[in-house]
């Protein structure tokens, strides 16, 4: 078996590190290596207790530094690179793009051109297996109505300076694929969900705030509406398009799941009742709460949000084999007993900065919000 190795940026994140826990229980041939800034929403904490930890390395470095990619690539010199880094919350884009494109635009540049060289230098057969996979989101899309769904073939419309850095990075795989002939893939996900994911985010957010009895911000109407999936089948996904997908082409993926922000918060407070009653909750005791539902807040809704999401992974079903594992529900309920167990990954996540004051608030909204309490202690929940 040819031994490979897998350079993972972004891989102390969410998806990222749960990639690197899937290929190392699943490839056994693939040694990984993690290159990673580790800003506020990357943690070594995530990248803790790995399976077969012989076949793990972590570089500290800015894929948006040539210095930093240059060395990581000349200790580590890959057979594939996947680029999960990126900066993701919508929130903070509304409040600070610029960071969105030093990472998603500058450092998706660094990273082609490096594997670019490195690329060139391959004998031929190294150069037929080589792959520079990136991962991207659906939200370079756009916003859908109340049909149809996205697929490869939709054409690019973000609407928030996140979703158009994202876009802006897809293009320039492209370009690299199509002018320098680097094998390179491109997958596009629906909203991920399950273990080691930063408390910004809606799922995790709203399970911290229900335990402490804080509200549970919905932004607007909570009928927003995305497609969920959970980050394990994403993993197989993300797998299976770097080792049969064909270079030059996108794959999307999603999980069937649509449920408008409203249902998935309720989802998360039945589960809690399940696993965690709100009559064995101390900080809800002493509030005279007695059910989780109880501390839904309607807050301000954010600029540009997207109404609804939906992907149809009919190609990816196709072409690669793939097909989502887990249901909403199932895998909901795994989720938030996850983030029950951990109390340890929890508290050392907040001890590391900031993980729940809301972001993306424009001048216009900031005032009312200040008045609200719920908004301004919780972050609302992100696409």
């Amino acid at each position: 078996m040819t031994s490979q190795t897998w350079l993972v940026t972004g891989g102390a994140g969410f998806i990222g590190a749960n990639f690197v826990r899937w290929a190392l229980e699943h490839r056994p041939e693939v040694h990984v290596v993690v290159l990673d800034k580790l800003t506020y929403a990357g943690s070594l904490e995530n990248l803790r207790a790995l399976p077969t930890p012989e076949r793990f390395e972590f570089f500290r470095g800015d894929i948006a530094s040539t210095a930093d990619v240059r060395e990581c690539f000349e200790k580590h010199p890959p057979s594939a690179v996947l680029n999960f880094a990126a900066e993701s919350h919508v929130d903070r884009s509304i409040d600070g793009p610029r960071a969105f494109i030093d990472t998603n635009i500058v450092g998706t540049f660094e990273l082609l051109e490096a594997a670019r060289n490195r690329f060139a230098e391959l004998p031929e057969e190294e150069r037929e297996a080589f792959r520079f996979l990136h991962i991207s989101t659906d939200e370079v899309y756009g916003t859908l109505g109340p049909d149809g769904f996205f697929t490869e073939e939709t054409p690019y419309a973000p609407n928030s300076p996140y979703s158009a850095s994202k876009a802006g990075a897809d293009l320039l795989v492209r370009a690299y694929n199509r002018t320098y002939g680097l094998p390179t893939i491109t997958t596009n996900c629906s909203n991920n969900y399950g273990p080691l994911q930063f408390p910004e985010k809606l799922i995790p957010l709203m399970v911290l705030n229900a335990l402490e009895g804080k509200p549970l911000p919905i932004y607007g109407d909570g009928g927003n509406i995305r497609d969920w999936i959970y980050v394990e089948d994403h993993c197989s996904g993300i797998a299976r398009a770097l080792e049969a997908g064909e270079p030059g082409e996108q794959y999307a993926f999603g999980g069937n799941s649509e449920r408008s922000n409203l249902q998935v918060v309720e989802g998360i407070c039945n589960a809690l009742e399940h696993l965690r009653p709100a009559s064995e909750n101390d900080a809800l005791k002493r509030q005279g709460i007695d059910r989780y539902a109880e501390l839904k807040s309607y807050v301000e809704d954010r600029p540009g949000h997207d109404r609804r999401y939906a992907i149809d992974a009919s190609k990816s079903l196709r072409a690669l084999d793939w097909q989502p594992a887990h249901t909403f529900e199932d895998a909901l309920t795994e989720t938030v007993g996850w983030y029950l167990e951990h109390e340890d990954w929890r508290k050392a996540i907040q001890d590391e900065g900031d993980t729940r004051s809301r972001q993306g608030l424009t001048a216009a909204t900031k005032g009312a919000a200040e008045t609200d309490e719920a908004a301004t202690d919780n972050t609302g929940e992100p696409s």
